[in-house]
């Protein structure tokens, strides 16, 4: 007996119910970060550890001649990477951060936390840590948030693209350069 499939069928059976549900709710988080960009809840960081890793974020990313990662809301990207599609990850962060603080006290005795020091105290210590896996994660989380598509939480108001003069244009007609000059 032979059963016609067809692509649709063939998808749908192959993702799972769960697989669905991962996605709606990845779509309802990048929607409300989008639509609402402060009201969005974090869903890995607690707001102490989000205000660390937004500061670490801004040292890679500032806002000085242009947008930086604070303006983007990367914060919301890496939030959400860690939860969705970075989930194997979340200890990178953990035991970074864990890392983080001992030395922050051990540098900057008295210091509550990695955002509440200067720029220049942050500059020190994240020269201190730049070799270490947390901190090329964070950076990667950090280009990725901020020159990604808007809809995974990130680049918000496509601050990102437009720093980079990336246009978002669905269809391109030619001539595209030299190239397809003669292109009709």
């Amino acid at each position: 007996m032979r059963m016609n499939f067809t692509r649709r069928d063939w998808i749908f059976g192959t993702l799972g119910s769960t697989a669905w549900a991962a996605i709606a709710a990845g779509q309802e988080h990048a929607r409300t970060s989008i639509e609402q960009p402060y009201s969005a809840k974090f869903e890995f960081f607690d707001i102490a550890a989000a205000g660390d890793i937004a500061a670490i974020a801004e040292q890679i990313l500032p806002s000085d001649d242009g947008p930086g990662a604070t303006e983007a809301g990367v914060i919301f990207f890496i939030d959400r990477a860690l939860t969705t599609f970075d989930t194997d990850k979340q200890d990178i962060y953990r035991n970074g951060l864990s890392d983080l603080n001992e030395r922050r006290a051990k540098m900057f005795p008295g210091s509550g936390s990695f955002a509440g020091l200067s720029k220049g105290q942050q500059g020190e210590l994240l020269r201190a840590i730049e070799n270490s896996d947390f901190f090329e994660t964070i950076r990667i989380h950090t280009l990725l948030g901020f020159l990604g598509n808007p809809s995974y939480g990130g680049n918000r108001g496509s601050a990102g693209w437009k720093y980079i003069g990336f246009e978002d244009r669905m269809v391109w007609t030619p001539p595209f350069g030299y190239y397809d000059a003669e292109a009709k």
